[in-house]
């Protein structure tokens, strides 16, 4: 489980309304999966596919998936939707018998929950008019949801997709778009490089990138790439000074039906170059001596979950993020970026930010930088 320990439920649901109220505040629409989920699930074939995706459980014994089928079957959308998200225990499930449900405990789940799921980001993201549905680790079931709702909801009828849950190993928190046409994919614990490289070429097929870069990251690392990189304006990032002047990145691009990679450069600069700028400004992050870290706390992997390292950019330079990065927020509004504060102690059990919580899936086009535009 991402979360270090299960949250406070109720102060949490007061902190994501909160946060759901600032994204109003700024003009933003605000869709929840649970009631987009409800309303896929009115449909047969969404139904279908929400069945398979726990029905499928290698745990489950013949006798009980049959038994898990019918009670499934008998639910409502808005039920079936909550199960889904929620976990069924096996005290809830009244209709269980057999040997394998005989053998499990008063509070092990025949369904498991997915608190996980509050992490949206890393379940999907939109490039262009396009979804990819991730396959992060170990996540299959959440991906599933977000697939069920892109493929039969309404609002997305026609949808194209760039990415399946069954590929390669890839995290949406590793996607970054960076510009027009640049598209950054972080390499390491959460995305494999095959993962990256179908993407690449899904993008490029598509006409939404001229560059993709494949940025390596550290594989004994919890983090994703959003999270060590965050844009707060089209010409700033927010990063840890020990990431910002280490992180290195290969440029890809199209050399006919292949691929061309480039040697390894410093991230910054090589996601400067592709994004057609001189040079992009840093704004740090992360805690340390020297940094306003009170006595013997030093900024590491750890302390960066506590500081800033994924905002959510509503527009250039205005983003969103948790109120307790009072060292970071200060920094931001001091280089002229706008925050908005929001509560997030219970929210993300310290694990990642605003943008983690959200994904995008439409935006008003950005602008083109100077020095790209025909």
């Amino acid at each position: 489980m991402l979360l270090a320990a299960m949250p406070w439920a109720e102060r949490a649901q007061a902190e994501h309304d909160a946060f759901a109220d600032a994204l109003r505040g700024a003009g933003v629409t605000v869709l929840y999966l649970t009631e987009l989920l409800q309303d896929a699930l009115e449909y047969a074939r969404a139904r279908e596919q929400a069945f398979a995706t726990v029905i499928n459980d290698p745990r489950l014994g013949e006798e009980l998936r049959g038994q898990l089928g019918e009670y499934l079957d008998g639910l409502s959308p808005e039920e079936l939707a909550q199960v889904l998200i929620m976990g069924l225990a096996r005290d809830e499930f009244r209709g269980g018998s057999g040997p394998v449900f005989g053998l499990l405990g008063a509070w092990d789940y025949v369904i498991d929950p997915l608190p996980n799921l509050v992490f949206a980001r890393d379940t999907c993201v939109w490039i262009g008019d396009s979804v990819a549905v991730a396959s992060p680790r170990g996540r299959r079931r959440e991906a599933e949801l977000a697939s069920i709702v892109f493929a039969h909801h309404p609002m997305f009828s026609g949808t194209k997709r760039l990415y399946e849950p069954g590929h390669e190993l890839l995290d949406g928190g590793d996607v970054l778009l960076l510009a027009p046409g640049v598209v950054a994919v972080g390499i390491g614990a959460h995305t494999s490089p095959a993962g990256m490289e179908r993407l690449a070429r899904r993008v490029f097929d598509a006409g939404f990138a001229h560059t993709v870069l494949a940025v390596v990251t550290d594989p004994g690392s919890t983090e994703c790439l959003d999270t060590l990189c965050t844009f707060a304006a089209s010409d700033t990032v927010v990063m840890r000074p020990s990431v910002a002047y280490s992180l290195v990145a290969r440029t890809i691009t199209q050399r006919g039906e292949g691929l061309r990679l480039s040697h390894a450069r410093p991230f910054l600069e090589a996601a400067a170059e592709a994004m057609g700028l001189d040079r992009l400004r840093v704004i740090e992050t992360g805690l340390g001596p020297g940094r306003g870290a009170p006595p013997g706390l030093l900024g590491g992997p750890a302390g960066q979950w506590d500081d800033a390292g994924n905002l959510l950019a509503l527009g250039p330079g205005t983003v969103v993020s948790y109120e307790r990065n009072a060292l970071t927020n200060a920094r931001l509004e001091a280089a002229g970026i706008d925050v908005i504060r929001v509560p997030g102690g219970e929210l993300a059990g310290c694990r990642g930010g605003p943008r983690a919580i959200c994904c995008p899936v439409g935006r008003e086009p950005a602008a083109m930088p100077e020095q790209l535009v025909a």
